[in-house]
C-alpha cells in the first residue's frame, strides 16, 4: 500500500493517495489525527478500501500538527486530484476537530456527496497550535481561525482560555474526569463567555448527498451529542438537500470509531489502550464496545451504499 504524496509548495495541498488494489471510482478524504502516513491513517485507509474506496488522506502542513488558518482551498486542490485518478464520487470523514473541518469543508464543495463526521462541532473554533510553548502541549492561536476561505478566516468561537491558563485548565480538567484528554468545561464556558453568532456556526444546509453524524453522551472533549442535535435542528428549519443519519449513542467517549478499524490497530492491545484514554471505556467496556460496533455496522452499510 504505497502511497502517492502531494505537497502544498507544488499541489497547493498535503496529502497522499491510496489507490485500492480493487478497482474502484470513489474517492474519500480522509482526515485521521495529525498525518497522513502513520499507523492511524493506513488502518483507517485499508478498512475504506474493504468498503471500495480509494483514499486521499490529508492532515495540516504545520510543523505542530495544529490546525490554525488551513485553507479550504486545500480540499479542491485534492477532489481535482482525485478526479484525475477516475473517481467521480468524492466523500469526506473526519474525526474530532477535523470532523468540524469535514463539515465545513462539505459546506462549500458541492462536489462531495459523502460527510462523515465523528464527534464534530457545529461551529468553527478557534486556530490552535502544539509547538510547546512554555511547557503547554497546546495553546490558542493569534487571532487565527481554525479555516479560511480565499483568503479571508472564517469566524470562529474563541476558546475561554488564553495562554498559559489555557493548557493549565485543560490538564485539570482531564485530572478531575480521569480522563487522558478533556475540554468540555472549556467548550461549554466558551459559549457562555462569548455569543455563538450564526456566523461562526457551520453551514451544513449546503452539504450535498448524505451527511452521518456520529457522537456519544459520554464525550469528555466537549458536548458532541448537544452539538450534533443543533445540526439535526438547524436542517429541520432550514432548506437543504442532503439525507442525515444521526448516530447517537449514550456510551462511547470522544472514540468512536469503528470496531473492525481499532481491532486491526492493535489486535492484541486494544483493550489495555482503551483503558488509558477515557474513563468511561473502563467504566462501561461493553456498552462502548457494543456502540463501536453499532457504528462499524451502520457505517460500512452508508458507505457501500453510496
Amino acid at each position: 500500500m504505497k502511497p502517492e504524496y502531494f505537497n502544498t509548495m507544488t499541489n497547493n495541498f498535503y496529502g497522499a493517495y491510496y489507490e485500492n488494489s480493487q478497482y474502484c471510482n470513489r474517492g474519500i478524504i480522509l482526515m485521521f489525527g495529525d498525518k497522513i502516513d502513520d499507523l492511524m491513517v493506513k488502518t483507517g485507509v485499508r478498512w475504506l478500501h474493504r468498503n471500495g474506496c480509494n483514499v486521499m488522506a490529508m492532515a495540516s502542513d504545520t510543523k505542530d500538527y495544529a490546525y490554525h488558518d488551513y485553507p479550504i482551498e486545500s480540499f479542491e486542490k485534492a477532489i481535482d486530484v482525485l478526479k484525475s485518478k477516475g473517481n467521480v464520487k468524492f466523500g469526506i470523514i473526519g474525526a474530532s476537530t477535523t470532523a468540524m473541518i469535514a463539515l465545513a469543508a462539505a459546506s462549500f464543495i458541492s462536489d462531495i456527496t459523502l460527510t462523515v463526521a465523528l464527534s464534530p462541532s457545529d461551529f468553527i473554533m478557534e486556530g490552535f497550535y502544539r509547538d510547546g510553548l512554555d511547557g503547554a502541549r497546546e495553546r490558542p492561536g493569534n487571532n487565527e481561525s481554525t479555516l479560511t476561505y480565499k483568503g479571508k478566516r472564517l469566524p470562529y468561537l474563541p476558546f475561554a482560555y488564553r495562554h498559559p491558563e489555557y493548557w493549565q485548565k485543560l490538564q485539570e480538567e482531564a485530572k478531575r474526569r480521569g480522563d487522558m484528554a478533556a475540554a468540555r468545561d472549556m467548550f461549554d464556558l466558551s459559549e457562555k463567555k462569548y455569543n455563538l453568532t450564526e456566523d461562526m456556526k457551520i453551514k451544513v444546509e449546503r452539504i450535498k448527498g448524505k451527511l452521518v453524524l456520529i457522537g456519544a453522551e459520554d464525550d469528555s472533549l466537549w458536548d458532541t451529542c448537544r452539538y450534533i442535535n443543533r445540526i439535526t435542528d438547524r436542517l429541520k428549519n432550514t432548506t437543504h438537500v442532503c439525507k442525515t443519519a444521526k448516530l447517537v449513542y449514550e456510551y462511547g467517549s470522544h472514540f468512536v470509531l469503528p470496531q473492525s478499524m481499532l481491532e486491526s490497530i492493535l489486535p492484541f492491545g486494544l483493550s489495555a489502550l482503551l483503558r488509558f484514554t477515557f474513563k468511561t471505556l473502563r467504566d462501561h467496556p461493553k456498552e462502548c464496545k457494543q456502540t463501536r460496533i453499532d457504528i462499524d455496522r451502520r457505517l460500512r452499510r452508508i458507505i457501500q451504499s453510496w
